[in-house]
């Protein structure tokens, strides 16, 4: 027996000293941990950036993108042009048109604010790509690409739309963000994703192609089948399909939901990311508000005045609204939200925009 516990390897109960120099040589971080894909390696390992997941908030941006897609194909596909906005074609056709037009704004959109979180987390041959998707997907702002008068699809209309599939793949390849437990403002966003989505319910009702009148409480609230008019011809109060409103909630989320990825990865960019979302955020807003004054508001008779709209690029007040933050403190609060780390340089950055 003896004999025997001789020969065994002494590793049990035996301190093995560690010189400083070993300590700090196993304490180094590997190469694989600081890079882009990985935020928080695991305690005493090592980061295979690889292995980063989609973020839940990426994913979360791209289902409500492709939730109102399929909404879209199957509303305009099965409802005659004549309860629809400014389109021409019927069934799954006009479907298909409807919902390209979609791809190009508001989706095109999204997918930029979704570049813009990725893109320093993309591999370099990747990043090239992203550029081109950018591109492509920013080709719906130029005039007369998405025509507000004319929304059947055509073929300028398929540029944006494959951006929009490239910008997909990109968020697939980046490694990271990773999505955080917490994150700063959260009780906000949740606060404003709430009331918005309750605003926006005669526009998701009419998305999926019914109106509110029966529905309890809500059928109260908001005026959607009733005819009215506005400076024109008696029509619906809110029309079935796509409302310029529901575009802005799925802006405003977008931006609520990438805000918590701003921070814990690159710094490179990262104001520049804060303050993107943050206009894509007043953006939605703005659309929101003009729409539901509209609908609920002056369509009512309550106010003879309109809010302006900021589809398209016209000189109004609600223009040179959209890029400045609430004065005072606000404005502060609005730029922290969606990036902590970087709001004390924001303010500096933006103080002749609110003093």
């Amino acid at each position: 027996m003896g004999a025997r516990h001789a020969s065994e390897p002494a590793s049990i109960g035996i301190a093995i000293p560690v010189t400083k120099d070993a300590r700090s040589e196993h304490s180094q971080t590997p190469a694989s941990a600081t890079s882009p894909g990985c935020d928080l390696p695991p305690a005493g390992g090592t980061c295979d950036a690889t292995r980063v997941r989609l973020a839940r908030e990426i994913a979360a941006v791209w289902a409500l993108a492709g939730v109102s897609l399929v909404a879209v194909l199957v509303t305009y596909a099965r409802l005659p042009r004549a309860q629809l906005y400014n389109v021409s074609g019927t069934g799954i056709r006009g479907g298909l048109s409807r919902a390209v037009i979609e791809l190009n704004f508001p989706v095109g959109l999204v997918a930029l604010a979704v570049l813009a979180v990725v893109a320093g987390r993309l591999p370099r041959p990747a990043r090239a790509v992203a550029v081109v998707a950018a591109l492509c997907c920013a080709v719906f702002a130029v005039p007369g690409v998405v025509r507000h008068s004319n929304l059947d699809a055509r073929w300028i209309n398929a540029v944006p739309a494959i951006g929009v599939a490239i910008a997909f793949a990109c968020s697939l390849l980046a490694r990271g963000p990773a999505s955080p437990r917490r994150a700063r403002g959260d009780p906000l966003r949740l606060a404003l994703a709430a009331v918005l989505v309750v605003l926006a319910s005669p526009w998701i009702a009419a998305e999926l192609g019914f109106y509110l009148d029966h529905v309890p409480v809500l059928g109260r609230l908001f005026q959607t089948g009733r005819l009215v008019s506005f400076h024109d011809a008696p029509h619906p109060a809110v029309h079935h399909g796509v409302h310029h409103g529901l575009q802005g909630l799925l802006l405003v989320l977008t931006a609520l939901l990438l805000s918590r990825l701003v921070t814990g990865g690159p710094r490179t960019g990262e104001r520049a990311r804060a303050l993107a979302l943050a206009l894509v955020l007043a953006y939605g807003v703005a659309n929101i508000a003009n729409d539901a004054w509209l609908e609920q508001v002056a369509e009512r008779g309550w106010s003879s005045h309109a809010i302006p709209s900021v589809l398209e690029l016209t000189a109004n007040w609600l223009w040179l609204a959209v890029p400045r933050p609430p004065p005072g403190n606000g404005a502060r609060s609005w730029y922290s939200t969606m990036n902590p780390r970087a709001s004390r340089a924001m303010a500096h950055f933006m103080a002749p925009s609110w003093s």
